[in-house]
Parts: structure tokens; sequence; C-alpha cells
């Protein structure tokens, strides 16, 4: 697990830097005389590169020594966020956070795969979980952290900081992770059938809905916040949503391991997050329970990529960093197309007090096509079941 750590401070840097920014947008609109639907869209090209970086490098790049290409990302990332916190106009801004977006697409997928493929299959659920835990953990501190250091000084301050972190965890890579091949690349016949593949495709479809509706919604919450209940200070619902963050990514592993049944507790992880998003507005009466809607939708949207990955990992065994690639870009895409979304309804009139209940539903829709999933599966044990029952 010494390695895994490894890989884990890496997607820490990435956690801090894919979830800062939406705390940041304001800053960013005030420095670039901007409205909060346009600053939205740094978010968007970051998650965007992201999706198109994930699946195009694990093609490239497999075969190669997993250590020399994680490094790379890390490079490209850091660079990218060092463009950005010297960014002078908007423009410029996107350019840097789309170098940034590219590096993390290189580097997220491979490191879940590396982590999995460090292990035996009994912990593989432990592992991933404990990667995107890294993650996790580098919202709970670093968003917050980076709030704090935009407060001080100014949000190039952040970026710069976050640089230095990806510097860091690239430099530890590079003393301590071992050198060892990726996985062969699949060929094109092989690619175009795991896309084309029936549950592949549901499962990668899954990841999407729920990607557009959290991550979509995360990326306003400053303007949804204050549109509610004229809340200037943001930073305490960002610990509520990274503390819940961290309790759920790293517990799922866990269960995963124990219960055998990604499927399900996917279809759970949804349930509980459509009635915190339908929650969400209704609770800043209630000092107490204002945040518990936000360490809901925290602990899920994070719970949610372990048993996706860990299922695309069983049914692509030969191909994992292809597969988990392919399910980090319908991440990413999911939250590139829900900001995009999120900030086209806005300029047409709707007020950012209803974003939550647009992602409910669709969470609503996304679990009605999980529980498919999960009634295909039973069936198919069960025609197994019988088919040998009839053998015998």
């Amino acid at each position: 697990m010494r390695k895994v750590l490894l890989l884990t401070i890496g997607m820490f840097a990435l956690g801090f830097d894919a979830y800062v920014i939406a705390g940041l947008l304001p800053n960013m609109g005030t420095t670039f005389k901007i409205s909060a639907s346009q600053t939205g869209q740094a978010v968007s090209v970051f998650t965007l590169c992201y999706a198109l970086a994930a699946p195009i490098f694990a093609t490239l790049l497999a075969g190669k020594p997993m250590r020399r290409i994680l490094v790379l990302a890390l490079l490209i990332f850091s660079l990218g966020n060092g463009a950005s916190a010297l960014a002078s106009s908007f423009s410029m801004l996107l350019m840097a956070r789309a170098i940034a977006g590219i590096g993390a697409g290189l580097y997220s997928p491979l490191a879940a795969a590396a982590a999995a493929s460090l292990v035996p299959m009994q912990k593989r659920g432990h592992a991933l979980g404990m990667t995107l835990g890294g993650m996790s953990t580098g919202t709970v501190i670093g968003v917050p952290l980076g709030l704090i250091i935009a407060e001080h000084l100014d949000w190039h301050a952040t970026l710069w900081f976050i640089t230095a972190l990806g510097l860091i965890a690239m430099i530890g890579i590079v003393i301590w992770f071992p050198s060892f091949p990726a996985s062969a690349p699949p060929s094109l016949r092989q690619r175009v059938a795991m896309m084309t593949n029936g549950r592949v495709a549901a499962i990668v479809g899954i990841t999407f809905m729920t990607s557009m509706a959290s991550l979509g919604l995360y990326t306003y919450i400053a303007t949804i916040l204050d549109n509610l209940a004229d809340i200037p200070i943001i930073t305490p619902y960002l610990w509520a949503w990274g503390i819940g963050g961290v309790v759920g990514s790293f517990s799922i592993g866990t269960l995963i391991d124990r219960t055998g049944r990604p499927d399900l507790l996917m279809a759970g992880i949804l349930a509980i997050m459509a009635l915190a998003m339908f929650s969400l507005p209704f609770v800043f009466p209630f000092p107490m329970l204002s945040f518990l809607p936000f360490i809901l939708w925290g602990a899920m949207g994070w719970a949610s990529q372990a048993p996706q990955q860990h299922e695309l990992l069983r049914l692509q065994p030969n191909h994992g960093a292809a597969a988990v690639a392919l399910n980090s870009s319908a991440n990413y895409l999911g939250s590139a197309i829900g900001s995009a979304l999120g900030g086209m309804v806005m300029l047409a009139g709707l007020a950012p007090s209803r974003l939550p209940f647009a992602a409910g539903c669709l969470v609503l829709v996304t679990l009605l096509g999980q529980w498919r999933i999960v009634s295909s599966k039973r069936n198919r044990g069960q025609a197994r079941k019988n088919m040998k029952n009839q053998m015998q």
C-alpha cells in the first residue's frame, strides 16, 4: 500500500486543483470583469480537456513505463497551473486550464489502474478507494486552504501553490515509485468492441450522467448559496462537501470488498445523492441541518467512482487502464457538459436556487438506469444458475 500512497499524493494535487476553481470563480470574475456563467467555463474547459485526454493518451502511451507517464502527466499538470497563475486575460486562463486538464486526464485513470495492479484482487476496492480518497482529501483540505490563500493574497497565489504541489508529487514518484510497463494497448478492434459492449456502455453512461448532475452543480455552488440565503462566505459548506467526500471515498472500497456488489452500492449512492440535492434549498432556516445535504452530496459523489471502476476492471481485465480511462473521460465530460448547461440555463433566466432541483431530477433518471443494470445482472445470474441445474 506504500506504493499506492505515492499515487494518492498526486491525486491530492488533482483534487485540490479541480475543485478549488469553483470557489475562486467570483474572484476571477472580478479580475476579468465577467459574469458567473462566463467564469464557469474555466471549469468546463478543464474538465472537457480532461475527458478528451484520458482515452487518447491511454492509447498512445499504453505499454510505456508507467512511472515515466505519471511523471510526464504531473509535469504537464504543473505547467498548466503555473500558466493559469500568469494569465493576463480570461482567454489565456482558459488555454492554461486546458493544459492542466490534459495533465490531469493523463494522470488520474493511469493512477487508478496502477493502484489496482499493485494489490491482490481482494484488496482492489480498497486501493481504488484510497486513490480516490487522495483526490477527495485534496478537496477537503486543499479547497478551503486555497480560498484562505486567495482571501489573504489573491487567486493567483492559490494556483501557484497547486503548481508547487504537483511538482512535489512528481518528484516523489521519480524517487520512490517502481518502474514497470503499463499493459499493452488494446487494438482498434478491441477498443471499438469495448465501447460498443452494452454492459461497458451502460456503466460509463451512468458515470456520465452522475457527473453531469453532481460536478455540474458543484461548479455554481458559490452562486447558489448567495442566491438561496445571501451567504457570501462559502468555505464552511465546501468543508462539509469535502469532509463527506473523504468519508465516502475512503469507505466505499471496504464496502465493495465486503459486499461484492458494486452495482447495488451504486444504486444506493444515487438514491442518497438525489435526496441530498432535493433537500438542499430547504435546510438553511435550520443552522444545525444546513450542512447535512452538502456532507451527503459530497460523500455520494466521491463514492460513486470506485464501484464503476471496479465493475469495468472486472469486465475488461486485460485492458484495465483503457477501461478506467474511458470511465474517467465520461466522468469529466459529464462535468464539463453539466457546467456548461448550468451557465446556459442561468443566462436563459433560471434562478440559481433552482439548479439543485434540476440536478436532483437528473440523478433520479440515472438511478432508474442503474436499477436496470442491477436487474439485468441478477437475471443473468439466475439464468446461469438455471443452466447449471439443468446440466446436473
